[in-house]
């Protein structure tokens, strides 16, 4: 199955926190999935740990793509058509790396795994 990790859920299994549920603690680590990181996950660390919202992520802010390879996971670049699709979302919900990776899930057809219940309604399939 090919997976794309939303940014807490990165963050939480980089952390081995316990907030990340034991179904996408073991989609992740099983070895038969492919693992992709988000570019829009990359600027959401950066941009809230230069803000201030994630003061514990000054490593993985400065050296993300390093940290997502020594994972093994795969990077996930942000195309035309995935801004496209993000930028038409007819949805309540403003933030645009949510929407990001909601549309890179659609447009790349993978399972989003995230705690986001929000998602459900845009035809991804969620892993939580």
């Amino acid at each position: 199955m090919r997976l794309l990790l939303d940014t807490h859920t990165l963050i939480w299994w980089l952390a081995g926190d316990e907030a990340l549920s034991r179904s996408a603690r073991e989609a992740i680590a099983d070895e038969a999935n492919t693992i992709a990181v988000s570019a829009a996950s990359a600027m959401e660390v950066a941009t809230k740990f230069r803000i201030g919202k994630l003061p514990g992520a000054a490593l993985l802010a400065h050296d993300f793509e390093g940290i997502v390879a020594a994972q093994g996971f795969a990077e996930l670049s942000i195309t035309v058509l995935h801004a496209r699709l993000a930028g038409a979302m007819n949805i309540a919900h403003k933030d645009p790396f949510d929407r990001l990776l909601i549309a890179q899930a659609q447009a790349e057809d993978m399972a989003l795994v995230s705690n986001e219940a929000l998602f459900d309604s845009f035809a991804v399939k969620r892993i939580w």
